[in-house]
């Protein structure tokens, strides 16, 4: 893909949806110092250092992201106290995969138009690497803007902590490298907040890129969602796209018994705690 230039427009104007981006180089620094630290993993090894990434990746993954950030904020999947949610939510902007609001924001437009190479931020028919990485490192402004990403998530924008979330999001990693370090040093920093965030970076990635290519289909629906196994373990569940995207709001992705989804038996968890309502669930359950 190439940049080409774009005129500069009145803040008002809406962005045009023709238009090509220029390639964000902020961006790129950042994720690019992000994988280089974590290439200096093995000079800081150690198994107690390996299982903190492992937790976190665990943690901020599947409880975070997948059960918190996309089938509780985003779809609307089921309903848990609002103090135990905005724990949840909390723990998801750890994962450094951006705000609530701009994360959501841009899932919800992801299932409203799917695929559509000018309306879904992370287009599959865009390419592998760009609906992989791509999109973030040339970042259309409908979707990148704070102003243009509200409007897709109004129930978050709503709430105060949420919007202070959005904005500082990228401030809660000083605390989290502050606590690693105090409790193992370098190599707990190391794997703890680089290696941690480059492996759930790449694996949530997958979800984009690879589940929209390569899989089986169970449902035939308008898109290219597949399903995806080794994604889904990647992804504690979310690879089971195909299913995901015939029933976007239902809160279980796998749906056969060997369709693993670790996310869904975190949700069994809380429920079985009484602390979930509005479940939905599969048609047939």
């Amino acid at each position: 893909m190439t940049s080409t230039s774009i005129k500069p427009k009145a803040a008002s104007e809406p962005p045009s949806l023709q238009e090509e981006p220029k390639l964000d180089w902020v961006t790129v620094g950042f994720f690019g110092a992000f994988h280089a630290i974590a290439l200096s993993a093995p000079w800081f090894f150690s198994w107690s250092a390996l299982g903190v990434a492992v937790v976190l990746h665990w943690l901020f993954g599947s409880i975070g992201i997948c059960l918190g950030y996309h089938r509780l904020l985003t779809h609307r999947s089921f309903q848990v106290p609002k103090p135990l949610e905005r724990l949840i939510t909390l723990i998801g902007a750890l994962a450094l995969q951006g705000g609530p609001i701009f994360w959501v924001a841009g899932h919800r437009q992801h299932h409203l138009h799917t695929e559509d190479v000018d309306l879904d931020p992370y287009s599959a028919k865009r390419g592998f690497w760009w609906s992989h990485m791509l999109w973030l490192f040339y970042p259309h402004r409908q979707f990148f803007d704070y102003d243009s990403c509200k409007k897709f998530a109004p129930d978050l924008d709503r709430d105060p902590f949420y919007r202070w979330l959005n904005k500082n999001f990228l401030m809660l990693q000083i605390p989290v490298g502050v606590a690693l370090y105090l409790a193992g040093g370098w190599s707990f920093v190391i794997y703890g907040v680089f290696v941690r965030a480059v492996l759930l970076w790449h694996s949530t990635w997958l979800i984009n890129s690879a589940s929209h290519i390569t899989g089986y289909r169970t449902f035939e629906i308008d898109d290219n969602s597949r399903n995806l196994w080794w994604a889904a373990i990647l992804t504690y569940g979310e690879g089971w796209h195909n299913n995901h995207h015939a029933y976007p709001n239902v809160a279980k992705a796998g749906w056969k018994w060997w369709e693993i989804d670790m996310t869904w038996w975190a949700i069994q968890g809380l429920n079985r705690l009484g602390l979930v309502k509005k479940l939905v669930l599969p048609p047939n359950d």
